[in-house]
């Protein structure tokens, strides 16, 4: 499945390197990093679809860093979660419903986004059908995840999760006194490249336009295509899909 790069595209290292870098202090200052990616996610989105007056839903995302930075590009953004975000902007709104049955109606919106939400769900492609499901004809799907085998795939118990989640979640509440806020089985599951490669090349309702490194600079988007060399190398995979 081959990289499609868009007109325009930014994808560049000095971007990498400052998301990288933005990443370290993920813990530590949230706000910072979340907000610098909601940024990217839009500047990145823009050049695949017009954003002004785009009916947005956000399926898993959390506080308000994407919806302030959807409705500054003029989007008509949804958050879609399971807790009703307190931190919105007054311009944006949420709906608490699940990612695996959107209160949707069958082809009502423009763009279906969801930024690292299939890792934490033990039957993601449900939600990624709903995603298809309720985006219009020549809307566009993105889909975004961090691969198991991924360096951060453990979340905070990586990089300990290469030898087992059970084992890393251990080792995690055995040094912290606490289990992870990320728990193998439970919040967390192992899911790869491949299967999410999979999912998309047989969904008939959709034209697959990119599966690229979300955060690597645009010429090494090529990794996306080397199968078991992907698993690792790809820190994020982002899926960008235009319904039939």
């Amino acid at each position: 499945m081959r990289a499609v790069r868009p007109a325009g595209s930014r994808a560049g290292l000095a971007r990498s390197v400052r998301l990288f870098r933005l990443f370290l202090r993920e813990q530590s200052d949230p706000e910072l990093f979340y907000s610098a990616l909601a940024a990217d996610s839009v500047a990145q989105l823009r050049q695949w679809a017009p954003l002004p007056g785009a009916l947005v839903i956000d399926v898993g995302g959390g506080p308000g860093y994407f919806g302030r930075a959807f409705a500054a590009a003029g989007a008509r953004y949804v958050g879609i979660e399971l807790d009703a975000p307190t931190d919105l902007p007054a311009e944006a709104h949420a709906l608490v419903a699940s990612a695996t049955a959107l209160p949707l109606r069958t082809g009502s919106v423009d763009l279906a986004y969801s930024s690292n939400v299939v890792e934490h769900l033990a039957e993601p492609w449900r939600m990624a059908a709903e995603m298809v499901r309720v985006t219009r004809p020549g809307g566009l799907v993105y889909l975004s995840f961090t691969p198991w085998l991924s360096p951060w795939g453990g979340h905070e118990t990586a990089p300990w999760h290469y030898l087992g989640g059970d084992r890393a979640r251990r080792r995690y509440a055995r040094r912290h006194g606490r289990e992870p806020k990320n728990a193998y089985g439970r919040t967390l599951f192992a899911h790869r490249v491949d299967e999410a490669l999979r999912w998309a090349a047989g969904c008939p309702d959709v034209q697959v336009l990119a599966a690229l490194p979300r955060y690597h600079p645009r010429w090494a988007w090529w990794l996306a295509r080397v199968p078991a060399v992907r698993e690792v190398a790809l820190w994020n995979l982002a899926l960008v899909l235009r319904k039939r």
